[in-house]
């Protein structure tokens, strides 16, 4: 994880007294419990975009596709002139 930021041991230390002055220690499980909301709530609306997508696929995938070639049958035209 650490190797994914670019960051040493000494670094991270450097950051999390930075983060620890500016904020304050009462702050930070704050900001945690915030973050771990957010994050929650992230994952459940990712989640169910993924579920309605999969619920729209397969309701497309069940429904036949309209024919629109279809030809309305032919109707015999009645004469115009008559008999009589």
């Amino acid at each position: 994880m650490l190797a994914i930021l670019g960051l040493s041991g000494t670094e991270l230390i450097i950051v999390l007294v930075a983060i620890l002055v500016l904020f304050g220690a009462k702050r930070i499980p704050e900001f945690a419990k915030g973050l771990g909301k957010g994050i929650n709530e992230f994952k459940k609306a990712s989640r169910e975009v993924t579920e309605s997508i999969e619920n729209e696929s397969v309701a497309a995938a069940k429904t036949p596709p309209a024919n629109t070639t279809a030809q309305t049958p032919a109707r015999p035209v009645p004469s115009e002139t008559k008999v009589g």
